[in-house]
């Protein structure tokens, strides 16, 4: 009965995405050409909830729902893994234009041909977990 809730929470975070037009190639193409602050509204919105519910969590030391302390670890400051990485995403995110939150509302908006980008990256992620040890973190 746990997972129902997720997945409705799901659900319902792919219809806000694709009713935001978050998930809109259209809206992704005009942020990248700066020509409209709809997607950059979106994200600094995403970003400052974020913010907020992490300062929450913290604060009132909040617990999983195993009943666990939730703990966010520090992160080693390195300005190159930050630019590679970014780098990386953004160019996928340019040519593809989708975002990975996005895809799974797509592919629920009856977008099948964004199943050849979520293949992609699922491919991209296993590759990652191959040579993670390999690289400099």
């Amino acid at each position: 009965m746990k997972a129902l809730k997720f997945i409705l929470i799901g659900i319902l975070f792919g219809i806000i995405l694709y009713k935001s037009e978050a998930a809109s190639w259209y809206r992704i193409y005009e942020m990248f050409q700066f020509r409209s602050f709809h997607m950059y509204g979106i994200i600094g919105t995403a970003l400052t909830t974020a913010i907020i519910i992490v300062q929450i969590i913290k604060r009132k030391q909040i617990k999983d729902s195993h009943g666990a302390h939730i703990t966010f670890a520090d992160k080693d400051k390195s300005i190159t893994r930050y630019l590679v990485g970014g780098t990386i995403f953004g160019l996928g995110w340019a040519l593809t234009g989708a975002c990975p939150g996005p895809m799974f509302a797509l592919i629920g908006a009856g977008y099948w041909t964004i199943g050849i980008v979520l293949l992609f990256a699922l491919l991209g992620t296993w590759i990652y977990g191959i040579l993670r040890n390999k690289l400099p973190h």
